[in-house]
């Protein structure tokens, strides 16, 4: 993973540098072409909101989201996905009901949902509210920097659709 030009927090600081109550979490990895988007979303926006979201990077996955979602109270999750149902740029909205649970063979590959049960079962602070955005992507896996022509096309209204959840997630904070 290679640092953030826009100086996003990595996922080994967010601990000791946690200032805000709204996370916008990017998971993907920036040498897998189109995977990279959610960074690029996050990156674009950082300088948006300087002190209202905590942006973080992460190539994490599993049950190492517990320690990076701990303690916020919203959390805006931002991600790439194929799931060969929708066109590519196409952003998808989720929340966590709207997954179900993995049946995984290790922790490692724990889904969100099993995230959230295990925060609830350790009695964790965690975000109230939870937002997925994922763009539907060409391809995530080939080893590469920069995204192919139509995922880039895209980012505009991705990044867009982002800025318009975490400005409601960060006027929500105040209302709880």
């Amino acid at each position: 993973m290679t640092t953030a030009p826009q100086e996003s927090l990595q996922a080994n600081e967010v601990g000791e540098k946690r200032t805000a109550r709204v996370i916008a979490l990017a998971l993907g990895n920036d040498i897998l072409g189109d995977d990279a988007v959610g960074f690029l979303a996050a990156r674009a926006l950082k300088n948006e909101f300087p002190s209202g979201v905590d942006f973080v990077e992460t190539g994490e996955a599993g049950l190492a989201l517990v320690e990076l979602l701990e303690g916020y109270e919203r959390a805006l999750l931002l991600d790439a996905c194929v799931t060969g149902l929708h066109d590519v740029g196409t952003v998808l909205e989720f929340f966590p009901e709207h997954l179900g649970r993995v049946v995984a063979p290790s922790p490692h590959y724990a889904g969100l949902p099993e995230v959230l049960y295990l925060a609830e079962r350790l009695g964790l602070e965690f975000p109230k509210e939870i937002r997925i955005l994922a763009m539907e992507v060409e391809d995530p896996f080939t080893v590469r920097e920069g995204l192919t022509p139509r995922v880039l096309e895209a980012l505009p209204h991705y990044i867009a659709r982002t800025r318009d959840v975490l400005r409601w997630l960060v006027a929500s904070v105040g209302g709880n």
